[in-house]
């Protein structure tokens, strides 16, 4: 980890100082994200577990999948599954996937890129690990993300962006202490190549031991940071992080991040985004607005509707 950097962080733009009157935002919270399994039984830290969704809006559910090194033969990915009524974002940062889906889509990420598969009304869809690399065993890591959609959208059309490792802007911070890749939004007046329908900003930023990085932060939007690896500290108050650990930040126009001082850097997925603000109603791999709508999406499933693997 990291699979996208630069040879001189110093030749990239920088981030601008914030202004005096900037209002840095404090900790609303820090929890630690329990361990899991996924699929056909990959590990993950279930990121937002124990926070309450009103603060992670329009973020639903994140995981850490691995960091874990597999065996020859040991490699896992899920079965043929559904989704409906929100998008999933899968960050690949060590390994391969592969993905296929019931609309006829399908390709490989791999180290640094994206995928961004906006299910809408309805997809199925299969991720599992290249035959060659259930074979040799590797190191595998990423993050997968539920972004919600507002209701006027949770039928849009499925569609896919695949975003590469190279497509990512690529920030420093003033000091050159800290390199950020902005996935989607913008940060600081530089754009990411995600294109979403809900207002978001996503960015994995490494800091470099002992140095720290604030970054002006929509001040419309919530902020949240999970930390992938290193310890830290979060906030003006510098409250002391690890891997594994989820910040909420409170309101204010520039977020805050220390790596501790050592040999490991700190590498922290920023995410923050505009609150929907409907009702949720959510069962598995469908979230929708009413119970009834999430009733209807199990019955189109079961009916075929979704298409066929």
């Amino acid at each position: 980890m990291p699979a996208v950097t630069v040879d001189n962080v110093l030749a990239l733009p920088r981030l601008g100082v914030p202004g005096p009157d900037a209002v840095p935002r404090t900790v609303r919270s820090v929890t630690t994200a329990p361990t899991g399994y996924e699929g056909e039984g990959f590990p993950v830290r279930r990121a937002f577990a124990g926070i309450d969704m009103a603060r992670l809006d329009p973020f639903i559910h994140m995981d850490q999948m691995g960091e874990v090194n597999y065996a020859p033969g040991e490699p896992k990915g899920t079965p043929w599954h559904p989704h409906r009524g929100f998008e999933t974002v899968t960050y690949m940062i060590d390994g391969i996937m592969d993905h296929q889906d019931s609309h006829g889509g399908g390709g490989s990420i791999t180290g640094g890129d994206t995928q961004w598969m906006t299910a809408g009304s309805g997809i199925l869809h299969i991720e599992a690990p290249p035959e060659h690399l259930v074979m040799s065993g590797g190191l595998f890591h990423g993050v997968q993300l539920w972004v919600n959609l507002p209701r006027t959208d949770k039928m849009a059309a499925p569609r896919y962006q695949d975003i590469t490792g190279g497509q990512v802007a690529l920030l420093s911070s003033p000091d050159g202490g800290a390199l950020v890749r902005v996935i989607a939004g913008e940060i600081d007046g530089h754009a990411g190549p995600g294109s979403t329908y809900t207002p978001i900003t996503l960015s994995h930023t490494t800091v470099a031991p002992g140095a720290s990085v604030t970054l002006p932060w929509n001040p419309r939007y919530n902020a949240i940071a999970y930390v992938l690896a290193g310890t830290g500290t979060v906030g003006a108050e510098r409250r002391p992080v690890r891997m594994g650990q989820t910040t909420v930040f409170g309101s204010g126009d520039t977020v805050t991040v220390a790596a501790a001082d050592g040999r490991e850097p700190l590498e922290v997925f920023l995410l923050g985004g505009e609150p929907i603000r409907e009702p949720v109603a959510m069962a598995g791999p469908f979230v929708m607005n009413t119970k009834a709508e999430v009733l209807q999406a199990f019955e189109d499933f079961q009916s075929g509707r979704f298409g066929q693997p």
